[in-house]
């Protein structure tokens, strides 16, 4: 299967002055053009001994301090990034010949943060959060079923639920943002963001 790529380019003229911004055009413009879930992007960490591994994640908030989400500290992503804080995000928006890498640092966010998100989550995805020991072996659906219903009867719809304390976000703080833009006969456009002595630096790579 191949597809031949019709999009407009990408040109350093055309670039924002600091990747953010750059990111907020192309967000909303993937939003604007009906791109499903725009906000999925694709989470790569590794191990201490350098083996990746990688899962669709949901962006739950950015700035100019970096890109955030959230999960279980206990998860497989959460064991990679305590023994090796760096990872890799893809925002795959492929209906518009986009994507957008980002390579950084994490760091966790703190508990206020944490707190002030976790309370906008509905009532059943706060339960599970506490039901599912994420990236655990269990013995079957039934028993996940079992802890939910046994927190429903603790924490009823209307009640306060607690931030689980092996809960919380991470933002991946950019070092580098690359803009990817499909074009004909393969030659895209990739335009990266390098951070340097507190700026940006911006560099066009062969495709």
């Amino acid at each position: 299967m191949r597809r031949h790529y019709q999009h407009d380019g990408l040109v350093e003229a055309q670039l924002a002055a600091e990747p953010v911004a750059q990111f907020t055009r192309w967000f909303h413009e993937a939003e604007q053009a009906g791109v499903v879930e725009p906000n999925a992007m694709v989470l790569s960490t590794a191990d201490a001994d350098g083996r990746p591994s990688s899962r669709t994640v949901l962006l739950k908030d950015y700035d100019r301090r970096g890109f955030v989400f959230f999960t279980n500290y206990g998860s497989r992503k959460g064991a990679e990034l305590s023994v090796n804080p760096h990872a890799a995000l893809l925002f795959p928006w492929i209906a518009l010949g986009r994507q957008v890498q980002v390579t950084g640092r994490v760091e966790k966010v703190g508990r206020d943060e944490t707190a002030a998100y976790f309370r906008t989550r509905p009532h059943g995805s706060q339960l599970g959060a506490w039901a599912s020991e994420q990236s655990s072996p269990v013995g079957g659906r039934e028993v996940l079923e079992q802890r939910y219903a046994d927190l429903a009867r603790r924490y009823p719809e209307g009640e306060g639920v607690p931030v689980p304390p092996f809960w919380g976000g991470y933002r991946v703080v950019p070092e580098t943002v690359e803009f990817w833009q499909g074009r004909e006969n393969r030659l895209h456009d990739r335009l990266r963001y390098l951070a340097e002595g507190g700026g940006w630096r911006v560099e066009r790579l062969c495709p």
